[in-house]
């Protein structure tokens, strides 16, 4: 027999689901169907009861396969609403919504995390549930039961079922919408896997890709300042035997003139390859530090904006940060510092006199809802055009102003030094608007 706590209908773990359930369950669980189909089927069977007004599922991390359906509210959120005819019961915000308007219902939300919430009656509610009473009764609902669509770290939505009735709900159904909801977060779970080991094999061979472009574009750049060293080296040392001997002061001077200018060259192309070899050692020597440590992402900043202030001042470029103290990664401190030294040292480099570049950081989810950091680094420069989008991050490829200096490394080693930390690196820019280059890394577990 069920009970009342705290305005909720508690239903013994005992209670057994229906046939018609149970049948659902197993066919969601041997893939038999797929989720969208699942879901319909879920909403088709808990309207078949006449105390059911309406279905509402809301998808986070898991994007349905079908959108057309659907209510797109933001990047990562989805809404969708089974009714009964007649039923004034309604979730779904308005055509122009946005996440602002959907439902939140923190109190229930929160109960709905641990088991399935049953409500009997909005006004059974605690006080402490007055937010979770007011949007409800926007809805026209006067008892409803939601679950948390949760596995472990991963929230992949909701479902929730809706009333204007009040009373205690039948117990099958709670039964039912417990299994059924167990059965679709096993599932989705199991696709999120799908998708993420599909998504890394993807990955996986791009990494590849990358790893031989560079090389060759590596062979080629150092082949570049070797053949200027010995192409001019040959050629004075080849004078020089030519004029053993020779006391002829006028061709003696014109022989020190050409060293002084070939001299230049040899020294530039040195020069440049020691910059490449440089930049490939530093690279090396981050990328064989030691494992993941958590980083505060709010420290590595300031590092960062201090280390690069006498550039900026010369550069009459304002640099600032607003970045929350607790937001942590999992990533090497070394690591996370190169990189956003490069990020920021190019927004500075490529800025405009008077120009400013701001850096923010903000918690956001990976593919599979794994909790993951975004930190931005914006500037106020000229932006890039679309065919500089697509080669930015190709080594050797550089768009710089004359005057400039630099290899052309930088973008391409600080994703490969993002990459072995499990992050992404990444840029919007339109020109004239300015860039945003961003990072996204892993949160520490747990």
């Amino acid at each position: 027999m069920s009970v009342m706590r705290a305005g909720l209908q508690v239903v013994p773990a005992s209670a057994r689901p229906s046939a018609a359930a149970v049948r659902l369950a197993q066919d969601v669980l041997r893939a038999e169907v797929e989720v969208d189909e699942a879901l319909e089927r879920l909403a088709e069977h808990a309207l078949t009861d006449p105390r059911v007004g309406a279905v509402a599922v809301a998808l986070t991390t898991f994007s349905p396969a079908d959108e057309s359906s659907w209510v797109h509210l933001g990047a990562r959120a989805w809404l969708r609403q089974w009714r009964r005819p007649g039923s004034a019961c309604t979730v779904l915000p308005g055509p122009d919504a946005g996440p602002q308007d959907a439902l939140t219902m923190p109190w229930i939300s929160e109960q709905s995390r641990r088991h399935v919430a049953v409500l009997a009656d909005v006004d059974l509610l605690p006080p402490e549930a007055a937010q979770d009473a007011r949007e409800l009764a926007r809805c026209s609902i006067h008892s409803c039961m939601t679950h948390a669509l949760l596995s472990g770290a991963s929230m992949f939505g909701s479902l929730s079922v809706g009333s204007e009735e009040t009373g205690p709900w039948s117990e099958v159904l709670v039964a039912d919408v417990r299994l059924l909801s167990a059965a679709l977060t096993s599932r989705m779970s199991a696709e999120a896997a799908r998708r993420s080991l599909a998504d890394a094999i993807v990955r996986g061979d791009q990494v590849s890709a990358v790893q031989q472009q560079f090389f060759a574009a590596t062979g080629h750049e150092l082949r570049t300042p070797l053949s200027a060293i010995l192409g001019f080296a040959e050629v004075l040392q080849s004078e020089a035997e030519d004029l053993a001997g020779v006391e002829d002061v006028e061709r003696l001077a014109d022989f020190v003139t050409q060293v002084h200018k070939d001299a230049g060259i040899i020294v530039g192309a040195g020069e440049q390859l020691l910059a490449i070899v440089e930049d490939l050692l530093s690279t090396a020597r981050l990328l064989g530090d030691g494992g993941r440590e958590t980083v505060v992402v709010a420290e590595a900043v300031q590092d960062v904006v201090h280390w690069v202030r006498t550039p900026a001042a010369t550069a009459e470029v304002l640099v600032g940060a607003d970045v929350d103290p607790a937001l942590v990664v999992a990533a090497t401190p070394a690591g996370v510092r190169q990189v956003l030294t490069n990020l920021v040292g190019n927004a500075v480099a490529h800025n405009r006199r008077g120009g400013s570049v701001t850096i923010t950081a903000t918690s956001t989810s990976g593919e599979g809802g794994e909790a993951r950091v975004r930190i931005s680094v914006k500037d106020t420069g000229p932006g890039l055009t679309p065919r500089q989008l697509s080669q930015v991050f190709e080594p050797f490829v550089r768009f710089a102003e004359p005057g400039v200096r630099g290899t052309g490394l930088g973008l391409s080693l600080a994703r490969s030094v993002a990459e072995r930390d499990g992050g992404r690196l990444g840029v919007d820019s339109r020109p004239g608007e300015g860039s945003t280059f961003w990072i996204d890394l892993p949160a520490p577990l747990g």
